[in-house]
């Protein structure tokens, strides 16, 4: 079924004609993975050189010097039988990440981290390191001056460090030297999955696409599923998904309280609610006070110095004793609001979170991290 001018003209209209009105929501490509259009890692091993007397010893690395010796021998340098002991080489693990539709002679950024007891890659240069996928092919070459962010200062009675002075990056320090054959243009049916599975966005995508084009090109599948059917449309799967990428679509957040106890952080959803419930918080203080007496002998005694120990403990209840009752057009962003402006800590905030929803008072999914 060949498609109308009138539909054509409006796909490619899609990208310079969003509605004002969706001008804060998310765009489609913001929200969802292409299924089949993703990134692959690489990694391979290599040997840095250059170092400043900071490299990998050879009593704690000794892969370090078989790994020169053979690189050695490959660029034609004979050191059979000779004892290599550089300060100046570190052994050290390169990762990448290959793009979607990487082409041959692009390049791409590396990392680069020592696997030794190297105390810096600062001034290395990384050598020739063939970088493999998990088939075991090379995908990509990496080689170039290391930049590294992390410092290391050691004095004579002090150190200081900032970071980790053995990792550091090269940008653009592999070239593709082989691609993945994907076509993905002979495709007949592109598959959307939702970042964060959810009915009503995969529903909302559905319906903003279709209203798009004109007829029933989307269909939702699940709930983190969105399929679009290219069968009757003549441009390339890659046009189609130029034209649909910026729609605009509002996403549906659950209702979610997040608490992090490490760092005492709460982060609130937007849908939370709370039924009436009456709270009481005691704060119990506990306080220890150290005042140790010390006790001195007479002159020209044979007696000695004395510390007795003497402390004092003092238990009390900060609170007022009082319930306070909400009622349940209380949103739970106000009632954070009042908690603040008492002084609550994070940790008892979270306590009271935990409390009201184990008493079914919050109507929200809790997690605790």
């Amino acid at each position: 079924m060949k498609r109308s001018p009138r539909l054509k003209a409006l796909l490619a209209a899609i990208l310079f004609a969003l509605p004002m009105s969706a001008a804060a929501e998310p765009r489609i490509r913001d929200i969802v993975d292409v299924e089949g259009v993703r990134e692959n890692d690489l990694v391979g091993y290599g040997i840095v050189v250059g170092l400043n007397g900071t490299g990998d010893s050879v009593k704690k690395s000794p892969f370090t010097e078989d790994s020169l010796s053979y690189m050695l021998e490959r660029l034609g340098v004979n050191v059979q039988g000779e004892d290599i002991k550089p300060k100046n080489v570190a052994a050290v693990l390169v990762t990448a990440t290959f793009p979607s539709f990487a082409r041959n002679g692009s390049t791409i950024d590396v990392t680069v981290a020592s696997i030794g007891d190297a105390k810096s890659l600062e001034g290395g240069t990384l050598i020739l390191t063939p970088l493999k996928g998990a088939d075991n092919e090379v995908y990509a070459v990496a080689q170039g001056s290391i930049i590294v962010s992390g410092i290391n200062v050691q004095a004579a009675g002090a150190s200081e460090s900032r970071g980790s002075p053995t990792t550091g990056g090269v940008p653009n320090g592999a070239r593709v030297e082989r691609e993945i054959n994907y076509d993905f243009n002979d495709r007949n049916i592109v598959t959307l999955a939702l970042r964060n599975p959810d009915f009503t966005t995969a529903a909302r995508i559905e319906d903003t696409i279709n209203k798009s084009v004109g007829f029933q090109m989307a269909s939702m599948r699940d709930s983190g599923t969105v399929d679009l059917d290219l069968l009757q449309v003549t441009d390339s799967p890659s046009r189609v998904l130029a034209s649909i990428e910026n729609l605009a679509v509002a996403v549906s957040t659950p209702a979610r309280i997040v608490i992090d106890e490490k760092s005492g952080t709460i982060v609130l959803g937007e849908d939370v609610t709370i039924s009436k419930v009456a709270i009481a918080q005691g704060n119990i203080s506990i306080k220890i006070v150290e005042s140790p007496i010390v006790s001195q002998p007479n002159p020209f005694s044979q007696g000695e110095t004395v510390a007795a120990p003497r402390s004092q403990i003092t238990i009390g209840n900060t609170g007022n004793g009082n319930i306070a009752m909400l009622d349940q057009n209380v949103s739970l962003s106000q009632l954070i609001s009042g908690l603040n402006a008492l002084g609550v800590s994070p940790q008892e905030m979270a306590d009271i979170i935990r409390a009201m929803k184990a008493a079914g008072a919050i109507h929200a999914d809790l997690i605790v991290r």
